[in-house]
């Protein structure tokens, strides 16, 4: 496993490529991918900073709308294949996207539209090697936010990828892991081949009704088993990127520089205690 640089640390205000450069300079192993900045950029050149930095190119938002209009989603899709063929270029195999925790459409009837459209995705994604990372949303505040409760388990999110093609699977977030009840049995039930990022931060001790998005801490600052949960990644072989996200907990005037080496420094600290890094 290594520790990507992801852009809650530096507030936004690290542009790309000096964003990638950053993650170099600070001893980062990858960093998060601006995928429209780097096709700003041009192929040849973000291929030139890779093999310049020597860090790896993990992951990249997908970066269309495919949960709420038909012809938005259909618009998006047909602009995915260069997105995709420019990302597997770089090196880059995993786009991400947010899964639904709840919707203003009964469930059977939004999950068959969420596959199909997730089915799609994947299908132009499968033609240049790239996945797609569900990332599902577990604290109470996203599964009522809209009137019908949705997939918002580890578990079911993993059977839904399944559904959708075998080049579909999970962004595992420890706080939504932990905020769905996941377990370390979920962990060793989706296996390195449905586990394609993972993102990491903490939690303070609060009641489900209390938790909010951006009240994350720093790893080893609250109280989740962040021991536990890389174990449970080192007993499938996990050996992606892992990239802190600790939402609201790094000050707005915090510099950027700072904020990236406080997110290094904790997120390898806890995974030396687990003995993963």
């Amino acid at each position: 496993m290594y520790v990507s640089l992801n852009g809650t640390l530096t507030g936004g205000k690290v542009p790309w490529p000096e964003f990638a450069r950053l993650a170099k300079r600070i001893g980062y192993g990858g960093v998060d991918v601006n995928l429209r900045a780097a096709r700003q950029q041009g192929l040849e050149a973000t291929r030139a900073l890779f093999a310049e930095l020597q860090i790896k190119a993990p992951d990249t938002p997908m970066g269309i709308d495919y949960t709420h209009d038909e012809a938005k989603f259909q618009t998006g899709l047909k602009g995915l294949k260069g997105a995709a063929e420019f990302a597997s270029a770089i090196g880059c195999p995993t786009m991400l996207a947010v899964f639904p925790a709840s919707s203003e459409t009964p469930k059977a009837e939004y999950r068959k539209i969420i596959r199909d459209r997730v089915s799609a995705v994947g299908e132009v994604l499968r033609a240049s090697n790239v996945r797609l990372a569900l990332e599902f949303l577990g604290p109470i505040q996203f599964r009522t936010a809209q009137p019908h409760p949705f997939i918002w388990r580890m578990d079911e999110t993993l059977e839904f990828a399944k559904d959708c093609g075998p080049n579909i699977g999970l962004l595992l977030d420890v706080w939504h892991w932990y905020h769905a009840g996941a377990t370390k049995a979920d962990i060793a039930a989706a296996g390195t081949a449905r586990i394609f990022h993972v993102h990491l931060s903490d939690c303070v001790k609060e009641t489900p009704e209390e938790v909010r998005d951006n009240q994350r801490v720093l790893p080893g600052e609250g109280v989740i088993d962040l021991v536990g949960f890389f174990q449970a990644l080192r007993g499938i072989g996990y050996a992606g990127g892992v990239s802190p996200e600790p939402l609201g907990r790094i000050p707005k005037d915090m510099p950027p520089e700072e904020g990236a080496r406080l997110g290094l420094k904790t997120a390898l600290a806890v995974m030396r205690k687990a003995g993963v890094a």
